[in-house]
C-alpha cells in the first residue's frame, strides 16, 4: 500500500490500524488501496454487470461467499466487499465515492 494514497489517508482519519486488523480477516490480505477500487470498479459480468462493487447487494456477495469467490482481483474485491457489508461498514466507503454531477 502507498502511505500517500487517498485510501490510506482515509483510513488514518476514520480508524486506527489495530481496529482495521480486527475487522478484516487476515486471509484477505487487504490493501488499503482496495477500498478505493470498491467504489470505482464495476462488476464485469453476471446479473449485476456494470454496477459498482460497493453497490452490490449483500445477498449477492453472500452467495459468492458460500459458492466461492472468483480468482484474481475481482474475487479479492468481492471478498473484501462481502466482509465490509457483513460487518455493517459500507457507509465508511462514502467519503471515497466521487461526487455526482447533476
Amino acid at each position: 500500500f502507498h502511505p500517500d494514497g487517498i485510501a490510506w489517508k482515509f483510513l488514518q482519519k476514520k480508524c486506527c490500524a489495530a481496529s482495521l486488523q480486527l475487522l478484516i480477516p487476515n486471509n484477505l490480505n487487504m490493501n488499503p488501496e482496495d477500498l478505493l477500487l470498491l467504489v470505482t470498479r464495476s462488476m464485469p459480468y453476471g446479473k449485476y454487470k456494470g454496477r459498482l462493487i460497493a453497490d452490490l447487494p449483500g445477498n449477492y456477495l453472500n452467495w459468492f461467499a458460500r459458492k466461492g469467490f472468483p480468482e484474481g482481483e475481482i474475487g479479492r474485491l468481492l471478498a473484501l466487499m462481502q466482509e465490509v457489508d457483513h460487518n455493517g461498514l459500507s457507509s465508511l466507503l462514502n467519503p471515497l465515492r466521487k461526487p455526482r454531477l447533476n
